[in-house]
């Protein structure tokens, strides 16, 4: 197993803010909805009236967090339940096919978000409290965040390749364009059904154009966005960040690359749907680069049913005594590691910053040459890090390799994700029910 960042960093980033937005299966309270009723049948699970009411307050709570004006309630209610049904068919899907949310992970992801919020459990467990939620509401949200993710990293992420042409490619367009150009934008998606009739790619080109219509009269593209549209990051303001030309499909850079800060592109059509942008500002990217980087190496013991993490880390302590006895750290590694470099004494190369988990990071910068760790614990399990040498590098065409390699890797594993929840939603059996 390698311990360099995967999808479930994701986890790591969450703030207490955006999970309390985030939960879509947390219980209701009582005096939200006196009246409950089923909204929705998704395969053979349901979602309830006071599940959808307990969503759009939070949700709310979220969008004023943001200044977001509010879309009225029955529309922005039934776009959080074409989203619940779609997470929960997506649930479903990594459920049934064999995927488990580990719960020691769960709790890792709990603990780090109180301390990203500077609080203990208990504290974290009164915040909860006082937005009428629970600690087990959480570790359901998170849970359920975990099952999606497992599930498109085996559909989808650990399926995508990029070879060497491609890389060769890209690197001879850019060469072409001149410096890589990072766009930050807002998107708007109207999605199209797979296998969509002539009638259903008219009725939601109908939608999108009167979105654009909309637009061009001058409402707030956030609450459009959070009213209409059918993008993952759509209750936040369609809002995608700074992305680099290269991580973006070429019919989004096409659009953008003649805007100016504050227009809206036409309508752009796709294999998913009709897209409109926003471009929020665009900037130049440096193409030169130095780094320190850093040699080291690392045995690595994995807890798991058998092994729990006090026997993990104790058995760590006992290998750094020997090594601090005189026994080499790589032998120990090639007998004891249980990461893919053991067969190399631990040997994990020449490290870029950014390459590894924050915690392995943190403790490896830590240590001078030559100098072994204590125990270190990371979300792939416990570590001895022995640190060789340290170098400052240019790595400008090395990064440049390595930025294409991500850029491509990132725009097929978007693409194809988009196409899996599609896959997916369409498959599901979904009754919906009138809400009120």
């Amino acid at each position: 197993m390698k311990f360099f960042q995967r999808p479930e960093r994701r986890l790591k980033q969450w703030g207490l803010a955006l999970l309390l937005a985030a939960s879509a299966l947390l219980p209701a309270r009582a005096d939200v909805v006196p009246l409950n009723h089923i909204v929705a049948v998704v395969n053979d699970e349901v979602i309830t009236r006071q599940e959808l009411a307990k969503r759009y307050d939070e949700v709310v709570r979220n969008l004023s967090r943001q200044n977001t004006p509010l879309p009225p309630r029955n529309v922005l209610e039934k776009q959080l339940l074409e989203r619940m049904v779609t997470e929960l068919a997506l649930q479903q899907h990594a459920r049934n096919t064999g995927v488990r949310a580990d719960p020691t992970l769960v709790e890792r992801a709990l603990q780090r978000i109180a301390a990203q919020n500077k609080l203990d459990m208990a504290g974290l467990q009164a915040a909860l409290e006082k937005e009428g939620q629970t600690l087990d509401g959480m570790r359901n949200t998170i849970r359920n965040e975990l099952l999606i993710a497992r599930a498109r990293e085996r559909d989808v992420d650990n399926r995508i390749s990029v070879s060497d042409a491609e890389i060769d490619g890209y690197l001879q367009t850019q060469a072409q364009q001149g410096a890589e150009t990072e766009y930050n934008f807002s998107h708007i998606l109207v999605s199209v059904p797979e296998n969509a009739s002539p009638e259903q790619i008219r009725e939601r080109r109908a939608r999108a154009e009167d979105i654009l219509a909309q637009l061009a009269a001058g409402a707030d593209f956030a609450q459009l966005s959070a009213s209409h549209s059918d993008a993952p990051d759509a209750l936040k303001g369609g809002n995608f960040g700074w992305r680099a030309s290269g991580k973006l499909p070429a019919l989004f850079v096409e659009a953008l690359k003649p805007m100016q800060p504050g227009e809206i592109s036409p309508l752009l059509r796709s294999g998913n749907g009709f897209h409109i942008l926003k471009l929020v500002d665009k900037r130049g990217l440096d193409a030169t680069l130095s780094v320190t980087q850093t040699h080291a190496r690392h045995i690595l013991i994995k807890t798991n049913e058998i092994t729990s993490e006090a026997d993990a880390r104790n058995r760590l302590l006992q290998l750094k005594e020997r090594i601090d006895n005189g026994v080499k750290f790589d032998e120990l590694a090639r007998l004891h590691s249980e990461d893919a470099s053991a067969s190399k004494g631990g040997d994990l190369g020449w490290i870029n910053p950014g390459d590894t988990v924050p915690d392995f990071e943190k403790a490896m910068n830590a240590l001078q040459p030559g100098e072994v760790s204590a125990p270190v614990q990371s979300p792939f399990g416990w570590h001895l890090i022995q640190v060789l040498e340290r170098r400052d590098q240019d790595v400008t065409q090395e990064r440049q390799k390595l930025m294409a390699r991500q850029a491509i890797r990132e725009r097929k594993a978007e693409e194809a994700f988009q196409d899996w929840v599609r896959q997916i939603r369409d498959a599901a059996y979904v009754e919906l029910r009138p809400i009120d």
